[in-house]
């Protein structure tokens, strides 16, 4: 098996505890090398300074590329490409274009008056400047907004065709859901690098109803899986083995990235990588003052 190159994911802290969380996670993963981390935006764009300070932060003291998450959601054309215009001079020209969540209390989203309507027209603005990389995000199942799986794919060719390098999938628990999704995009004629969304299980209630609010599919096995492993004080070692199987399974068929939702607790992830010979550098974080 080949080694696969990596990327992680992480939130920005909203508290003091949160912000040792973050950077333990660095510390803890920038010595694998990553290609990337990604820092995510909240609903609403709630995290807008904080994706910002964050990134920059994280950027200035690991000297590691950093791809910083940017919606549609709550702001206007103008305030947006503002934002994006900050992480530029921030040295950060990684972006990962989204529409974004509804804020809370929202069921479900709605343009900004004077914003982007969509992803696509966010990409082509942003392409416009000539100024960033931009990746997007892809649904290996259907998305809840879509009408159809193909009108999923569709979708994710505009965005490409828009200015896009590469997508990064939602997680899905099944390596086979991932493969004919990859299938179904290069027969659409997507030529970009799709590379797979990994989200290591620290907490299985948690990921299961996360997944069925995003469409992601749960395997009846997999329910069943981690009731035992629960019952028996198993839970981590089946959830570590499961990922690292299905990550080594990716890697057989030709994947040669792999992008990890940490949710900013960086052991699990870190152990799958070991498990795949992703091995430590001599790189790390600076201490943050």
């Amino acid at each position: 098996m080949s080694t696969p190159s990596v990327s992680f994911e992480v939130f920005p802290p909203r508290s003091i505890d949160a912000s040792f969380k973050l950077w333990d996670t660095a510390h803890a993963l920038a010595p694998l090398e990553p290609r990337f981390f990604s820092v995510t935006y909240g609903a609403g764009g709630s995290t807008r300074d904080l994706t910002h300070d964050a990134a920059y932060t994280l950027h200035k003291t690991s000297g590691l590329p950093v791809a910083a998450h940017l919606t549609c959601v709550g702001a206007s054309k103008s305030e947006t490409l503002a934002v994006a215009q900050r992480f530029a001079k921030a040295g950060i020209t990684d972006i990962v274009a989204l529409r974004g969540d509804a804020p809370d209390g929202q069921d479900e989203f709605t343009p900004h008056p004077d914003g982007f309507a969509n992803s696509v027209e966010l990409i082509e603005a942003l392409a416009a400047s000539g100024q960033f990389t931009l990746r997007v995000g892809a649904y290996p199942e259907k998305h809840p907004d879509a009408a159809s799986q193909g009108a999923n794919i569709d979708w994710l060719k505009a965005k490409i065709d828009a200015g896009a390098a590469e997508a990064i999938t939602q997680f899905f628990f099944e390596a086979d859901t991932f493969l004919r999704f990859r299938d179904d995009c290069a027969k659409a004629g997507i030529t970009a690098p799709i590379t797979p969304g990994i989200m290591p299980i620290v907490n299985w209630k948690n990921a299961r109803k996360f997944a069925l609010r995003c469409g992601t599919t749960v395997p009846a096995w997999l329910d069943q899986a981690f009731e035992a492993a629960i019952r028996d004080d198993r839970h981590d070692l089946l959830a570590t083995a499961l990922c690292s199987e299905m990550c080594s399974e990716l890697v057989d068929e030709g994947v040669e990235n792999l992008h990890f939702y940490t949710l900013n607790r960086p052991e699990m992830t870190r152990e799958i990588c070991h498990a795949l010979g992703v091995t430590l550098a001599t790189a790390g974080v600076r201490d943050v003052a």
